[in-house]
């Protein structure tokens, strides 16, 4: 199985980032991946920001002026994933999250830091992959049982908090 190289930047200096949340992002990169039974080299960059600066890229990107969790940029199309066979690495895309907006939501919903990044980095990768829930039905419900289905094999599922293993 390939695996995939996840490059991290933290572009903001509102909110310090927690330990052990790199390779939380690692590794549910790599689950959501496994999940979908991808085995080609693979390469997505994640980006902390701060709700400014994910406001602007969102009116900037989307048309929408105001901030959000997080963005995703995918660099190709999601069909190439299961039809091409590659020797090079593929650049799935960027995953861009707001911390500050990450620790917002973590409080609002009762729940650890880890599990709302997790949440947002599961989230993003499986739109980088060519899932959609924004017209709802049935593709939401998919998307959402691929989220949780990752999150469980982590040990990160809804009400709980991320426990580092000793690797």
């Amino acid at each position: 199985m390939g695996k995939v190289k996840v490059l991290i930047k933290n572009e903001q200096k509102d909110v310090k980032i927690p330990t052990g949340i790199r390779l939380l992002i690692r590794r549910c990169c790599n689950a959501a991946l496994q999940l979908e039974g991808i085995d080609q080299e693979a390469e997505v960059s994640v980006t902390f920001v701060n709700n400014e600066q994910i406001q602007s890229l969102n009116a900037k990107y989307r048309n929408i002026d105001r901030e959000t969790d997080v963005l995703s940029f995918p660099q190709f199309e999601a069909e190439e994933f299961h039809t091409e066979k590659r020797d090079d690495i593929y650049m799935i895309g960027d995953i861009v999250i707001s911390v500050e907006k990450a620790f917002e939501q973590a409080k609002l919903y009762g729940h650890s830091i880890q599990r709302e990044i997790g949440f947002l980095t599961v989230h993003s990768m499986f739109h980088l992959l060519g899932y959609d829930h924004e017209e709802g039905g049935l593709k939401a419900v998919q998307m959402r049982e691929k989220e949780e289905s990752v999150l469980m094999q982590l040990g990160i599922p809804r009400g709980s908090s991320y426990v580092m293993e000793d690797e």
